[in-house]
């Protein structure tokens, strides 16, 4: 992780802590400090070379962000997320994504474009596929997605979006491992890519639908799945 220094004043503080929070961020999204696990304001300063003060406002921002629990008395956690968590999760992020496709779904000249830049992200989802790098497939359907909201062009909608997909992104570390061996999982990308280029709402809105499954029971076998690694081992 990269280091961050204190700049002689030239960094105004709220910078810096901004800086801070960008790199407990991807820490957090990236599995380098992992659910469950505490964040010591002490060694985080330590860890980026800066005052303990820009890292506690850091914490701040990410705890609004539930990117990060806050526990009185106790200190800063990364969420370990349970089934009511995820399932609160997708109840917010699906609308807003259903929204989203309704809105390009009645602009013929963005559906063109849009199912462009869909296609290539499942084509490279498909080459992560064939190399079996999961991790990317997770990323590359964060960003499959986020570039689906985008092209509604609601700014609002798209802030909304960035902090559900925050913490959508912590529920795919519960959700791994129903990435691997799920072939489908990239056919469905690009159906859904088509049907926005085909411009059929119903259909569209219907795959979308199924597309989001049962996130809960995809967590309880992708926890199932890590537990029979060892046993196999």
């Amino acid at each position: 992780m990269t280091k961050l220094k204190e700049g002689n004043a030239k960094l105004p503080r709220s910078n810096l802590a901004t800086q801070v929070a960008h790199e407990i961020r991807n820490g957090v999204l990236n599995g380098t400090f992992p659910l469950g696990s505490q964040l010591n304001e002490a060694e985080l300063a330590e860890r980026f070379g800066v005052s303990r003060g820009p890292v506690r406002e850091a914490l701040a921002r990410l705890a609004q962000e539930g990117i990060v629990n806050s526990l009185p008395h106790r200190g800063v956690f990364v969420p370990e997320l349970t089934e009511s968590d995820v399932i609160d999760i997708y109840l917010v992020r699906q609308p807003l994504e259903l929204t989203a496709m309704e809105k390009i779904m009645g602009r013929a000249e963005k559906r063109i474009a849009v199912h462009r830049e869909l296609s290539a992200i499942a084509a490279r989802m498909e080459r992560a596929r064939l190399s079996r790098h999961w991790s990317l497939i997770a990323e590359l359907d964060m960003q499959f997605h986020r570039t689906l909201v985008d092209a509604a062009e609601s700014p609002r909608l798209s802030r909304v979006y960035a902090t559900v997909q925050a913490e959508t992104k912590l529920c795919l570390h519960k959700l791994m491992g129903g990435y691997k061996g799920n072939d489908a999982l990239v056919q469905e990308h690009q159906l859904l890519a088509d049907l926005v280029l085909s411009g059929t709402l119903d259909a569209g809105i219907a795959e979308l639908r199924r597309h989001f499954g049962n996130p809960v029971e995809t967590m309880r076998k992708a926890i199932q799945a890590r537990k029979d690694v060892p046993s196999a081992a």
